[in-house]
């Protein structure tokens, strides 16, 4: 079963025009960041690590479940940015990756949600100031925004929503 922790928002009202955008950081531990359509912004982290009768596949069902429970909670997604990872330290890290991100596309597709991939790059330079920060200068970024992220997942999960909300997913 996935576990999740997240930062709470207190429920309101939708506001008219203001788009639920969704922020990911793929990986076993994928930090997400949501603004809902009331404007809050909710973020946090879940875990698609699998239990050891888990078959291959399970970590893509239940990631697939997951984003259709919380489309289904946060109402129509507008858009939803990811980090697209060029280059990963370890083989197993960049098949989990590979996983989630066909995942991920073929959701989108199949729902009809705008995506987009943000360079690793793109995100540390505009939350840091450098194209090559580390975790804890993200994590301190976000703090400095205002934010308590659990670890740098959610960190970098803020930050790929701040870009997307700031530079209108990368137009201005």
């Amino acid at each position: 079963m996935a576990q999740a922790s997240l930062t709470p928002t207190p429920v309101s009202a939708p506001c008219p025009g203001v788009p639920v955008v969704l922020a990911l950081d793929l990986g076993t531990t994928t930090g997400w960041a949501l603004q809902a359509a009331d404007g809050l912004i909710t973020s946090g982290t879940v875990s698609f690590r699998p239990s050891r009768y888990d078959g291959g596949g399970m970590r893509y069902l239940r990631f697939r479940g997951w984003l259709e429970q919380l489309a289904h909670d946060a109402g129509t997604i507008t858009a939803i940015h990811f980090e697209e990872v060029r280059r990963h330290v370890g083989t197993d890290a960049a098949h989990v990756y590979g996983g989630l991100l066909a995942t991920l596309t073929s959701w989108v597709e199949t729902a009809g949600v705008a995506y987009q991939g943000v360079p690793v790059g793109t995100i540390k330079r505009h939350a840091t100031g450098k194209g090559n920060a580390n975790k804890d200068a993200m994590m301190a970024a976000a703090r400095a925004r205002g934010f308590s992220p659990a670890d740098d997942n959610e960190a970098d999960a803020i930050a790929i929503l701040l870009w997307a909300l700031e530079t209108r997913g990368g137009v201005q």
